[in-house]
């Protein structure tokens, strides 16, 4: 985004990319997204941010707001399920991102709807996030009234079928570095299982596809803010360095971490 032209910025943090936004290199996911949606006669202007702490964050959903001329309702999507995590588990994933979004529109409180769904359930396995875990944290939101429920993204729907062209596409359009996220949930749309080898950045690693990835987990935004644990230490952030700062600090000040629990045999 860095090499973005001026005419491409609505507001100091909020750019707007189309697909035929002039970009460096062949990595540029909001442009590749946009060429598809055009391909589908869908409207094709996509909106990104830099990656920045809440503060300027806060202040980039409100000027992308103020340029729609309002909105009813903002979704966040997470590729994987870290953003579930509340601060105290053993592994976090990779949280900075989430936790700043997280925390930039957990104060909108102009927006009537606020929600998070996850897609991806096990694919961040990887960085130490526990299944278990995830699972015992949305049983603490269902017992809050936070839990909003499950519902599949299925191969043999319209819905999966897009999914999967636009998956295929963002894949061929990006082959340096195509979506390892993406790429778990699309072989699970496709019904694959196991160890599915998709792209060689998942090199020596072992993969567990599986049909709980193709699964949104939705959640009450709000509900979840209050969940967490740290949330409140990254209002001052301004930069994503700094939101990794605070989390890392924070992690030293735990008396303990909580463990993960086997799933029975």
């Amino acid at each position: 985004m860095y090499g973005l032209s001026l005419d491409v910025w609505v507001d100091e943090d909020v750019a707007a990319i189309g697909p035929d936004t002039p970009v460096r290199g062949d990595y540029f996911p909001e442009r590749t997204l946009a060429q598809w949606l055009a391909t589908q006669d869908l409207p094709p202007t996509m909106y990104a941010f830099p990656s920045i702490g809440v503060g300027p964050l806060r202040a980039a959903y409100r000027a992308l707001i103020s340029h729609l001329g309002g909105v009813d309702a903002v979704v966040l999507v997470d590729g994987g399920t870290d953003i579930l995590m509340r601060g105290d588990e053993h592994g976090l994933g990779t949280p900075e991102e989430d936790m700043a979004s997280l925390a930039a529109v957990s104060k909108l409180d102009e927006v009537p709807h606020r929600l998070v769904a996850c897609l991806g359930f096990g694919v961040d396995a990887y960085h130490g996030v526990s299944h278990s875990l995830v699972l015992e944290n949305l049983a603490a939101l269902d017992r809050d009234g936070s839990y909003l429920g499950a519902f599949s993204l299925l191969g043999a729907g319209p819905e999966g079928a897009l999914y999967l062209d636009a998956v295929e596409h963002a894949q061929r359009h990006t082959p340096s570095h195509p979506s390892i996220v993406n790429g778990s949930v699309a072989a699970a749309v496709r019904g694959d299982f196991g160890d599915v080898r998709f792209t060689e950045r998942t090199k020596g690693s072992e993969l567990f596809v599986n049909p709980l990835m193709a699964l949104y987990f939705c959640v009450d935004l709000p509900g979840l803010a209050r969940r967490n644990l740290y949330l409140h230490l990254l209002e001052r952030t301004s930069l994503m360095r700094q939101v990794s700062s605070v989390i890392e600090e924070f992690r030293t000040t735990l008396p303990r971490q909580r463990p993960s629990r086997a799933f029975p045999h």
